[in-house]
């Protein structure tokens, strides 16, 4: 509940910064910029699972390819209340796993070809766990919406910045240089800010998803076991398809081992401090033997 609460709080500072940023261009552009960043991610929203799992070579396995792989999907699925998601493998030592569909009716979780060497068959269950709770919590839904958001902020600032150089209405001239110095802070600030909105929404939702498959499995420490693997893999083994766009969706940065700056932009929580919330979460539920 509180990560709820958290992204339903970003999502709405996120629209104040659209809406403050509109209003300094006036509705007619805050409309027009909004229709059109909603129509690019809802274009994305449908077609996001094709082209995602076309960028990282996915290719569905079936029950009898996969049947162990299979088998645990089916029970989560069934414990979580959604449909059995497509299972898919992808090519590459790295061991990591994602999820995407738009909503559960069309949910898809694909695991590394390394994940699946590397974690011992409750890790991965936790692992599995952790994926089906993105598509139980339409996570897909919510990142689209917040990048429509900050795709319109993005215009918008652009839109701004032209205004700003090349001269704006006639009111802004009459209020003169306060009003270009803060026209130009905003085109400045208000991406940057609608950036780490974004990441905050993501972080938070990946701590929900860590917290929601843990009740799935009903084991969180299989979960933190799989964490501290994954997150030592990918450190050492780079991905297969290095792919920036799509490493949200990862359950772990695929693009790991960069500088302490680039870990306070990344699009996932601490490592640490996930491990250490999930080990908080053992006396809610009795943990699978060993």
């Amino acid at each position: 509940m509180k990560n709820q609460i958290k992204t339903l709080f970003l999502l709405g500072i996120l629209s104040a910064v659209l809406i403050s940023i509109g209003g300094a261009l006036g509705p007619g552009y805050l409309y027009g910029f909004t229709i059109l960043a909603l129509l690019m991610n809802l274009g994305a929203y449908f077609f996001s699972d094709r082209i995602v799992l076309t960028m990282h070579g996915a290719q569905e396995v079936s029950p009898e390819q996969a049947p162990a792989l299979h088998r645990m999907v089916e029970e989560l699925a069934r414990r979580a209340g959604i449909p059995k998601p497509r299972v898919c493998t992808m090519p590459g030592m790295q061991p990591n796993a994602f999820a995407t569909g738009r909503n559960p009716q069309h949910g898809v979780v694909a695991v590394t070809e390394g994940i699946l060497r590397l974690l011992d068959e409750r890790e991965l269950r936790g692992v599995l766990a952790h994926e089906i709770a993105h598509i139980k919590n339409r996570d897909i839904l919510v990142s689209t919406i917040a990048a429509a958001i900050a795709a319109a902020v993005s215009y918008l600032a652009n839109a701004l910045s032209f205004a700003t150089l090349f001269g704006g209405s006639q009111e802004q001239e009459e209020e003169g240089e306060g009003s270009a110095a803060s026209g130009l802070l905003m085109v400045f600030v208000a991406p940057f800010l609608a950036m780490l909105i974004q990441l905050g929404i993501s972080r938070a939702r990946e701590y929900l998803a860590d917290e929601t498959g843990a009740e799935i499995s009903g084991d969180p420490e299989a979960l933190a076991r799989a964490l501290e693997k994954l997150e030592r893999g990918a450190e050492v083994i780079p991905a297969a398809v290095p792919q920036p766009a799509t490493a949200s969706l990862f359950i772990v940065n695929p693009l790991s081992g960069g500088s302490r700056l680039l870990a306070l932009l990344s699009t996932h929580p601490p490592m640490d401090e996930r491990i250490r919330r999930l080990r908080a979460l053992r006396p809610r539920w009795q943990r699978v033997a060993a």
